[in-house]
């Protein structure tokens, strides 16, 4: 296995020491110059700008669709440490084949989100195949809804966007956590405001974040490790130019966590199983390692009042090492293969599935101006540019072989085999995106929306491993179109606006590059989705709230069986389509010392227009049609002190595409307290929390891949406790 772009740990480790005591050292000075402010902590709301949405500083609830804004406050207050857990906190994002130790998968509402195209960081697109951390991240942003506007192929359900800590004034914060069986987590962040020596003391502006966590969860046998580095600078040239860069550095290692499945034709009770049992429990199984290096330059430039340049560059490069005791199928003792379960006695083959030095390289440069003009008495907000964009994955032979029989309990050993026999997929992809935005103000009520994307693409795919004699024939293609946006929206009052929008977005997809395809040359037509949404929002100190219609469809393709020269093939084929139309609520309601955040989501997910009629008005595998998310807090007796409570409802998934089994809904209670205690100048953040407090046993999600039925069971009684010493 090629090392030489590997990550070496320990060397960042004593590096970010030196960090971590550098930072001390700066404060120290700090002090020392200066006498420390106490320190201010501003709660998000819907005034906040989401720049996900595409309209610069807009704040939520003026903008005519949905996105939410998840601060880091709300991630570290609920121990959340990956995207996986915006699912516990918008009724809208669903989990899409989330397991421990492994990349995050979401879906908003009811379509599977493409990790490879429907996520930003600081607005520009990164590659999701991987463990994202969060420590150094401000927010989490969730636009919902055909992406159209924002990105040139994403699936139709929605983005999201990660946003980079950035310098601010003087901070020092040190984190201490420890949960499960074990688990022990630390960070720091700090940040510090430096003189440029010519009488601006707050040109250069420094933000260092480490985290470094040894992880004992309670899923049994997939203990792991995980440690991240970022540094974010920016130095205020003038007073109308600003150049901002950071840099990260992750490394994750952790065993992943194979689903459950159906035994035969039946639906195990939940109960029966425990949510600790780790099917990966192999004594040759290995952990999934995740290391990731990113950087970005940001240059912003105000020509005038009303007009500003932006310069904004970023480059990704992840090597992974998938590997997995892999479950799938079964063989019975009578001969009888079931393909999609496991067999009715428990047992199922498994596999020694083994994809290394997995490198995955994103880079992208944004080039935009945005501004303001006046024309025949309507106001333009406008943002222009170019986004020119590759992302280049380079495999290698993958091991998928037989190693034994295991069952639900864990209790068979199976044999190694990671003999390279299986293929895999190279893909190179060069994207040219140029859009266009506007917000144009015609009255003091009216306001209109457009937004227009035209995007240029090339792409290629080739086959590598032993299979495909090393390297298979490239498959190459290029798709231009235009995705256009459209909205408006009324004031009714100060507080409370009406809108309608309508939205396209596209998925750009070729048939599967493998023998069994008898069209796996073909490029697909582009799949255009659709969108249209009506609601109403308001936002004010005591309660920000809205409610809205939405109507998405997109084409849908299946793989027909067909007979060529003799010999039994699949072909792709568009047909008919997924359409999801549904209604959302939010609402964070805020009184003195509490408040409560809640969202719900009602949605109907069918296939419809299919040439199978037996197809039509089917429902789609691991989707609730109703779910509701409440957060509540409120402070009580001692002051500082509030307690916390956090419900989750998902309403029954099918579990297979003929919706002829489901399995039932459930409700999680988690509870927790928070106690801020000042001490001189200096503040102690006390966490504590216990999630699934009633240790519920259900299955949490049902995922259908590869033909294949997975269950995930709900994670098991779970408690933490952090502190957290801001200086």
């Amino acid at each position: 296995m090629a090392t030489s772009s590997r990550l070496t740990p320990f060397p960042l480790r004593r590096l970010a020491f030196a960090l971590a005591a550098g930072g001390l050292s700066f404060h120290a000075a700090a002090q020392t110059a200066a006498p420390a402010l106490p320190s201010v902590v501003i709660k998000g709301s819907a005034e906040a700008p989401a720049t996900v949405g595409g309209f610069g500083d807009t704040p939520v609830a003026k903008l005519p669709m949905q996105a939410s804004i998840v601060s880091a406050e709300q991630l570290t207050d609920r121990g959340l440490a990956s995207l996986a857990g915006l699912t516990l906190l918008d009724a809208s994002v669903g989990d899409s084949y989330n397991s421990a130790g492994y990349v995050s998968y979401l879906k908003i509402r009811g379509y599977d989100l493409d990790n490879r195209f429907n996520f930003r960081r600081d607005g520009l697109p990164i590659n999701a195949e991987t463990a994202l951390p969060l420590a150094n991240k401000s927010s989490l942003e969730v636009l919902k809804g055909t992406s159209g506007i924002q990105a040139g192929t994403s699936a139709p359900g929605g983005l999201v966007n990660l946003v980079v800590k950035r310098p601010t004034t003087e901070l020092t914060s040190v984190t201490l956590g420890v949960s499960e069986r074990g688990t022990l987590e630390s960070a720091m962040d700090w940040s510090h405001r430096f003189s440029d020596g010519h009488g601006n003391d707050k040109a250069f502006g420094l933000r260092v974040n480490l985290q470094a966590a040894k992880l004992r969860p309670e899923l049994r046998d997939a203990d792991g490790h995980r440690w991240m580095m970022a540094v974010a600078g920016d130095w205020r040239v003038t007073r109308d130019t600003l150049v901002e860069a950071e840099v990260e550095v992750s490394r994750q290692s952790q065993p992943s966590q194979p689903g459950f499945s159906l035994l035969g034709d039946r639906l195990p009770d939940a109960k029966s199983i425990d949510p600790r049992t780790n099917l990966n429990n192999q004594s040759w199984s290995l952990p999934v390692v995740f290391e990731g290096r990113t950087a970005s330059l940001r240059v912003q430039h105000q020509l005038n009042a009303d007009w500003k340049l932006q310069a904004h560059a970023a480059i990704q490069r992840l090597v992974t090492d998938d590997r997995l005791a892999y479950p799938f199928g079964c063989t019975a003792g009578d001969g009888t293969y079931y393909p999609s379960t496991y067999c009715p006695d428990g047992t199922f083959d498994q596999y020694d599935f083994r994809s290394e030095n997995e490198h995955r390289n994103s880079d992208a440069l944004d080039l935009s101006a945005q501004g303001r003009l006046n024309t025949a008495g309507i106001t333009h907000e406008l943002t222009t540019g170019v986004l020119l964009s590759r992302y280049k994955s380079r495999l290698q032979g993958q091991a998928y072989n037989w190693a034994g029989t295991g069952n639900i309990w864990g209790t068979l050993p199976t044999t190694a085999d990671p003999t390279l026999t299986g293929t895999n997929t190279n893909r190179t992809e060069r994207s040219t995106e140029v859009y266009l935005r506007d917000a144009m103000q015609f009255s003091e009520r009216w306001q209109g929306w457009l937004g227009v994307r035209h995007t240029r693409l090339k792409r290629d795919s080739v086959a590598v491993g032993p299979e495909a004699g090393q390297v298979g024939t490239p498959n190459p293609y290029a798709q231009s179109f235009t995705t256009p946006w459209l909205g408006v929206s009324y004031a009714i009052n100060a507080q409370l606006l009406a809108y309608a929008s309508w939205g396209q977005g596209i998925e750009s997809a070729v048939v599967p590059n493998l023998p069994v395809y008898a069209n796996r040359t073909a490029v697909l037509p582009a799949l255009r989705s659709r969108q249209w949404e009506i609601g109403l929002k308001s936002g004010s100190r005591t309660v920000d709230w809205s409610i809205n219609y939405f109507d998405v469809s997109k084409p849908a393709t299946r793989d027909v069986a067909v007979t060529v020269n003799g010999l039994d093939m699949l072909e792709t084929r568009i047909d008919g389509e997924q359409n999801h139309r549904g209604v959302e609520a939010q609402a964070d309601l805020k009184w003195t010392n509490g408040g409560l955040m809640a969202s719900a989501m009602k949605l109907r997910a069918r296939r419809e227009r299919s040439e199978d009629a037996t197809l039509n008005g089917l429902k789609p595998t691991n989707v609730p049609e109703t779910v509701l998310k409440l957060q509540a807090r409120q402070g009580v007796g001692l002051p500082g002190l509030e307690l916390q409570a956090g419900v989750v409802y998902e309403g029954k998934r099918m579990v297979l595409p003929d919706n002829s089994l489901a399995i039932p809904s459930w409700t999680r209670l988690d509870l927790g307290a928070r106690y801020e205690q000042n001490i001189g100048r200096q503040q102690l953040i006390w966490r504590v929390g216990v999630d699934n407090v009633t240790d519920r046993r259900a299955w949490r999600e049902s995922p259908y891949q590869y033909g294949h039925v997975y269950l995930y069971p709900l994670a098991n009684r779970t408690w933490r406790a952090s502190v957290e010493w801001v200086l």
